[in-house]
């Protein structure tokens, strides 16, 4: 009992060191100005996203329901990391001290499970919207929509503390050198004093689960709107059930082919620089793409922005 409580005290005393991409001295300020770059594009994508979608009555659809959420939790993702990797390549002191590592990670884990599970729902949507278009919005109801955006979030969390309870169950020491700009599960890991056979079993299991279930979903969602679409007699309005569903397909196909490569291939870990490259696209780069792939192919969000900045131009003449 003893050795338990003087363990954890060493642990919630214990610092970290986020290596980052210290051992690429020359390229730090580009790699700042880049990455202030992508941050600024996510910030003011995803809140324009937000409010594009709550000023136009057209837009309070179901599809457009989910993807507001979308856009908030990749403001969310992108702002609980990149300040801290922007900080960590300007300043000497790179350390981060246990607690708020381990705050870091529980929402990194929450915001990109629900992001897992918000893309399987937003399938699901696309789904209903063109394998039965004339009660879509009867079976999309706002409750049903609520619920959907609620289990995701909920189901997130739920993995996020079961993982941070076995992270909490580890033993570190001092200053341990983490290689990689972020608090993530097997960096953390990596460090400690105490066996990681378990630890590593349940994530690779939860991994596992969440990545086949939610593309379970995906899948037979787009098998049945695929087959739905080749029975169209028109090809304009193939090609329309096509477009609607062109951007998602891109998040979807981005987003998922990273996690995979990082948590379902065991061997890609043997690489430090793959799961920090790994780390850099769906926590710092997914964010900034997916309000581009959204707006860019929408024209009813390009036309909102449009009016947008039209009334902010005519403003600042008078």
């Amino acid at each position: 009992m003893g050795e338990t409580k003087y363990l954890e005290n060493q642990s919630a005393e214990a610092t970290f060191i986020l290596l980052g991409f210290s051992e690429y001295p020359k390229l730090q300020v580009p790699l700042f100005l880049l990455f202030l770059t992508i941050y600024t594009v996510s910030v003011v994508g995803n809140l324009g996203m937000i409010l594009v979608i709550k000023i136009n009555p057209k837009l309070h659809t179901p599809m457009y329901y989910f993807l507001r959420h979308l856009s908030f939790i990749d403001f969310c993702n992108s702002t609980i990391v990149t300040p801290k990797l922007l900080e960590n390549l300007v300043v000497e002191d790179k350390s981060i001290t246990f607690p708020e590592c381990i705050i870091q990670f529980i929402f990194i884990c929450i915001f990109v499970g629900a992001e897992l599970y918000l893309l399987a729902v937003m399938a699901y949507d696309r789904f209903v919207a063109v394998c039965n278009p004339l009660n879509y919005t009867t079976a999309m109801s706002q409750k049903l929509c609520a619920m959907l955006v609620g289990a995701s979030y909920s189901y997130a969390t739920f993995c996020s503390v079961t993982l941070t309870s076995f992270l909490m169950r580890l033993s570190f020491r001092g200053r341990n050198i983490i290689n990689n700009f972020v608090c993530e599960y097997s960096a953390i890991a990596s460090v400690s004093y105490s066996d990681l056979h378990v630890p590593q079993k349940v994530t690779f299991a939860f991994s596992i689960i969440n990545e086949v279930g939610t593309l379970i979903i995906i899948l037979t969602s787009y098998a049945y709107i695929f087959i739905t679409i080749m029975k169209m007699p028109s090809t304009g309005g193939r090609k329309k059930a096509f477009s609607t569903c062109a951007s998602h397909l891109t998040a979807i196909t981005i987003f998922h082919g990273t996690i995979f490569l990082l948590y379902c291939v065991p061997n890609s870990k043997n690489s430090w620089l793959i799961v920090k490259v790994g780390c850099v696209f769906y926590i710092v780069v997914i964010p900034m793409l997916n309000p581009l792939i959204y707006s860019l192919r929408n024209k009813v969000v390009k036309e909102t922005v449009r009016k947008l900045f039209h009334i902010k131009l005519n403003n600042d003449k008078m």
